[in-house]
Parts: structure tokens; C-alpha cells; sequence
């Protein structure tokens, strides 16, 4: 278990994560509203040596970084209301792209995850702090 005290401590993580990552990595940020998934997605950014302004992509559902160590591809599925909208915004395309997809609310549509999906469950503590466990979706 990882302990993130401050948003700082979560961009930190991020940061410290990407050099781990290669080319067909997914990436399953799980937790609530607020919970971090977007700063530690900032962090991985910031981790590949992107310079990009790393936002969450609620509205346009994917955003794409292109210009880092590795093409990041950072979705959101909180809006999403089928699996069909998330197959039509052309997941299976991206699936095959030689990035790094993060995908905040993955557990909306896990079905849709691939089998290699490293699942990250963030939870909020009432101090403010965050745990961060690895591990399979629980059924």
C-alpha cells in the first residue's frame, strides 16, 4: 500500500511510476470523486517528459499527450453510459497504439480492460491523505 498525504505526494508517485511503464501499458485509476486520478495522471505526464497541461478529459473523454518519453492516452469513463460509447470513441483502436493508456473510472467498464491492466484503487481518508493499493478489480 502506497500513502499519499498531499496532492504533492500523488503528482510524486505519478512521477516515480512512469519510468516503469512501457509501450501497451494500461493504466486503471479506481476511486472517488476527488480521490486523485487526475493529479497522479500529472505526474506520469510530467514522468514521461511531457510538457503537456495534463487535464482531466470528463468532457472530451480522451486527451492524448504525444509528446513525452512514450504517446500517453489519458481517458475518462465517468460519463460514459455504455460500453458501446466507449468502443465508439474508438478504444479497441487505441488499444493498439504503442503508448500508455490511463484510463480514470476504469471499473465503470471493466469488462472493456485488457487482461495485462495494472488496477491502482485509490481511496480518500478522512485526514485528507490517500491510499493507493494494486490489484485486481474485486468482483
Amino acid at each position: 500500500m502506497i500513502n499519499l498525504r498531499t496532492a504533492d505526494d500523488a503528482h510524486s508517485w505519478g512521477q516515480q511510476l512512469a519510468p516503469t511503464l512501457v509501450a501497451g501499458d494500461v493504466i486503471a485509476l479506481c476511486g472517488n470523486l476527488g480521490a486523485g486520478k487526475t493529479q497522479i495522471t500529472r505526474g506520469i505526464g510530467a514522468g514521461m517528459a511531457s510538457k503537456a497541461n495534463v487535464t482531466s478529459p470528463t468532457f472530451t473523454l480522451v486527451h492524448e499527450y504525444l509528446d513525452g518519453r512514450l504517446p500517453v492516452f489519458h481517458f475518462d469513463f465517468y460519463r460514459m453510459e455504455s460500453a458501446a460509447e466507449v468502443i465508439g470513441i474508438g478504444w479497441d483502436e487505441f488499444l493498439t497504439e504503442p503508448g500508455v493508456i490511463i484510463v480514470e473510472w476504469a471499473d465503470m467498464f471493466p469488462d472493456l480492460m485488457p487482461p495485462n491492466t495494472r488496477w491502482f484503487h485509490i481511496q480518500a481518508l478522512p485526514d485528507g491523505s490517500r491510499h493507493v493499493t494494486e490489484g485486481p478489480l474485486a468482483k
